[in-house]
């Protein structure tokens, strides 16, 4: 079993015959995603490297059965994909663009509700390196080699920390069964909290590496999820531990500006939760194999 992706799940690829997404989509496609088609307005009833192209979600959705959607549209255009990727009935759309701006951000946050919880899609980003089931399928940028499929789950803000992780585990032996990047923008679509509970529903994972940054509550909700709902051990590691109070660092949400946002803080408040702390970047192996162990 998998989260969000798998060798089934059905694959669309919006602006697909861009530069960026008709290179992501091959490498996709290479690795044994089903990707069934993409979505360019105006090139609809085309093909493009053997793939069938429409002129709306709602149409591709009609013909190929597509569940997930892969966003690859510039900035401006983002968040219109994301919305009508929601109204077209996709299940689980990935956005990878970064420097969407914030209040469309809020526009899409609020479209998305308009749907009820039975129907209303889940959303992956802003900002993030995709997700990956290993051997099975991934949707994003990550570079699907470094990863080892087993039963640890990893979900971050930080894809390349997530790289990381991944590539240290699979040197000792130990595989993955899902990798989430949740994306750094101060406003994203799935939380750390939505994510572990998805990893503790799955008789598949048995223990989860969470990769933070200071910045932003989410962490410490995810905290307060872990001490009152999680039976599976988690380890976390918090990057910015040097980062000065009111300068962005790497991602927007990057930024300490209130209390319990530094990554001291809340490593403390993960520690109080029963999580155990990767000390390092270069110890997330380490660690998880004297979890496993």
């Amino acid at each position: 079993m998998a989260i969000l992706i798998d060798n089934n799940t059905r694959v669309l690829v919006t602006g697909l015959t861009g530069r960026i997404g008709s290179f992501h989509a091959e490498e996709m496609r290479a690795y044994g995603t089903n990707v069934v088609g993409g979505v360019t307005p105006g090139k609809g009833g085309t093909t493009h490297n053997g793939l069938p192209v429409f002129n709306t979600v709602k149409g591709a959705v009609a013909e190929t059965g597509a569940d997930l959607a892969i966003c690859f549209v510039p900035p401006p255009f983002a968040a219109d994909s994301i919305m009508e990727a929601a109204d077209g009935g996709i299940r689980t759309c990935v956005c990878i663009a970064d420097g969407i701006p914030t209040q469309d951000m809020i526009r899409v946050k609020r479209y998305m509700r308009r749907y009820k919880s039975e129907r209303r899609m889940r959303l992956i980003g802003p900002n993030c390196a995709g997700i990956i089931t290993p051997d099975q399928a991934f949707a994003g940028l990550m570079p699907p080699h470094i990863y080892l499929p087993g039963r640890v789950g990893i979900v971050g803000r930080s894809g390349t920390l997530g790289y990381e992780a991944a590539s240290q585990m699979k040197a000792r032996g130990i595989g993955v069964s899902s990798s989430i990047g949740i994306g750094g923008d101060p406003i994203n679509g799935s939380s750390f909290r939505d994510i572990l509970e998805l990893f503790e529903n799955d008789p598949d994972t048995d223990l989860v590496v969470m990769v933070g940054e200071i910045g932003g509550p989410q962490e410490a909700e995810a905290a307060a999820y872990i001490r009152d709902h999680m039976t599976k051990p988690v380890a976390a590691y918090i990057a910015g531990l040097s980062a000065p109070k009111g300068r962005r660092m790497g991602h927007a949400g990057a930024i300490v500006s209130a209390f319990g946002e530094s990554a001291q803080e809340k490593v403390e408040i993960l520690k109080d939760c029963g999580v155990t702390i990767v000390p390092t970047p270069s110890a997330f192996g380490e660690v998880v194999e004297k979890m496993l162990a």
